[in-house]
């Protein structure tokens, strides 16, 4: 089967998106999936997502993880998706897409970035070292003094295959305070099993955690290793957020076909 596919990227993780409004991907398997997004017999990618039509909605989004499984929702793979949408001719103020954690809204602002609607968070988990949430995925927070001396991999892969997160696994974020309204954010991912340059679920699990105003509307600024971003959102409880949103760039990197009829690869 050939397969035609489109590569975009936000701020460094990045996607392959499949247009598949007209069916022709749905007997796509696991093991393919995987080997699209392969970086070494592959295009390579840290996940791959199908944009399906659904009624009443400009699109929905279908996400797996590199690793070939249907993931939780991808905070960076909806604006992607959202800046794919845009790019195929759909031309909305307001974007409005079903996901597999529920609805979603979008926009695109002047400066072509994408601001994302995240759903609500209602309870998060405060432990003394960290903090546990989901915003579409689940994610392990835990606040560090200095980056440097964090060997992210390592201690995010003994974090996510610990006792209590073995079977369905978990995103682990490490978060350093850099002012009073920004932080620097590096996530270990479930799935990819390996850090990824950004997340966007787990990016807006570090800055709810990281909020400056007790109640309130609170905007937390967001280094990560593959680019910077923004979560804007309105705390209104010691656990409680509403009104979330990821907001920032999404770029489109390059188009192609592959051919996946004899995939022959040993893991």
């Amino acid at each position: 089967m050939i397969v035609g596919f489109y590569k975009y990227q936000g701020t460094g993780n990045d996607f392959i998106i499949l247009d598949n409004r007209n069916k022709q991907y749905d007997g796509l398997t696991s093991k393919e999936v995987s080997f699209l997004c392969n970086r070494k017999f592959g295009i390579g990618a840290d996940g791959l997502m199908m944009m399906n039509t659904k009624e009443g909605y400009d699109f929905e989004m279908k996400y797996y993880n590199s690793d070939g499984r249907i993931s939780t929702m991808c905070g960076n793979g909806g604006r992607c998706m959202v800046k794919f949408a845009f790019n195929m001719g759909i031309h909305n103020y307001t974007y409005r897409f079903m996901a597999v954690d529920g609805e979603h809204e979008a926009e695109i602002d002047k400066n072509e970035h994408i601001r994302l609607k995240m759903l609500d968070v209602n309870e998060v988990e405060l432990h003394d070292a960290h903090a546990i949430l989901n915003t579409g995925s689940p994610h392990y927070v835990k606040h560090v003094n200095d980056m440097t001396k964090i060997n992210v991999v390592e201690n995010g892969k003994s974090i996510r295959e610990s006792k209590p997160f073995t079977e369905e696994g978990i995103n682990v974020n490490f978060v350093e305070t850099l002012d009073s309204d920004s932080i620097f954010v590096r996530t270990y991912e479930r799935g990819v099993e390996d850090e990824t340059l950004s997340c966007g679920t787990g990016v807006t699990a570090a800055a709810l955690v990281s909020a400056h105003n007790e109640r309130g509307f609170n905007r937390v600024e967001v280094k990560t290793p593959g680019g910077n971003l923004s979560v804007e959102f309105n705390k209104t409880g010691e656990t409680t957020y509403k009104d979330i949103w990821l907001c920032g760039p999404a770029m489109f990197v390059f188009k192609g076909e592959i051919d996946i009829s004899n995939i022959q690869i040993e893991h």
